[in-house]
């Protein structure tokens, strides 16, 4: 399985319009954050992605997707959802699953009502069926299992995405508290993909602090930050990762994600 980074920003996305910072300015190409999002390809041909935000067509262009078989989605914010038409090629053929929590749905027929309506004909629009994740859903070998976390008060999903035979991946973006019952969904992973924001805390986000000291307790030995704002360069927190596991004497690979970073698993 190799999972792609295709966005690793916050909501306003690196650089951020009509900012000057060093961040925003740096040369460092891992310093150009789009929106969060991840692509996964299972070794028997499976495809997908998790969150289709406002740059979905630019990303699926850089990663050269040409296929998928589903779309996860964490909750319906803008920066999540807000590429869902650009689904629309890869909805020709037969209409595409769209997995997310009750609430995300009924946000998107909300926002996306002409999706919904039956009063347009033609490829001017996606062709999605919305499916409530309530269980583990499978798509050839690979299985995606829905996590329940908060960001803030709103109830969101997290994926845990496991390959047969092989190993599982986390993805916890905009999360700022992980449930009890939650932790037990998961098992292990050998790489988790976590919400990050900043340094500091934040009411609705997890710190960089927080992402890391809940993928330990996950027990992921190889954790990747995601969901970055313009406080910090990459290479800022490379040295923030880098003390945090030299404070605790920690092994394993704890460092900042960034666009177009393939793992595999």
């Amino acid at each position: 399985m190799k999972l792609t980074i295709l966005g690793s920003g916050t909501s306003h996305g690196i650089p951020v319009l009509n900012c000057r910072c060093g961040v925003c300015c740096s040369p460092d190409p891992r310093d150009r954050r789009l929106r969060s999002s991840l692509y996964i390809e299972g070794q028997a041909g499976e495809r997908a992605v998790i969150d289709t935000g406002p740059e979905f067509r630019l990303q699926g262009l850089r990663a050269n997707i040409t296929k998928l078989d589903g779309v996860f989605l964490t909750h319906a914010h803008a920066d999540h959802v807000h590429g869902l038409d650009d689904l629309r090629p890869f909805c020709y053929d037969k209409p595409m699953p769209v997995y997310a929590n009750q609430y995300t749905l009924d946000e998107l027929r909300e926002r996306f009502s002409y999706v919904f309506k039956d009063t347009q004909k033609g490829g001017g629009k996606p062709r999605i069926t919305p499916i409530i994740a309530s269980e583990p859903i499978r798509i050839g070998r690979l299985t995606f299992t829905p996590i329940p976390v908060k960001h803030g008060v709103l109830d969101i999903l997290g994926w845990s995405i496991g390959e047969d035979p092989g190993k599982t991946a986390v993805y916890l973006t905009d999360t700022s508290n992980i449930p009890e019952d939650s932790f037990r969904l998961i098992s292990k992973p050998e790489a988790a993909v976590i919400g990050g924001l900043r340094n500091s805390p934040h009411e609705t986000h997890f710190s960089f602090a927080q992402a890391l000291a809940a993928g330990l307790r996950i027990g992921a030995p190889h954790i990747y930050l995601t969901h970055i704002c313009h406080d910090h360069s990459h290479q800022e927190i490379e040295a923030f990762c880098r003390s945090f596991q030299k404070a605790r004497n920690i092994a394993g690979i704890m460092q900042p994600g960034y666009d177009g970073q393939e793992l595999l698993l």
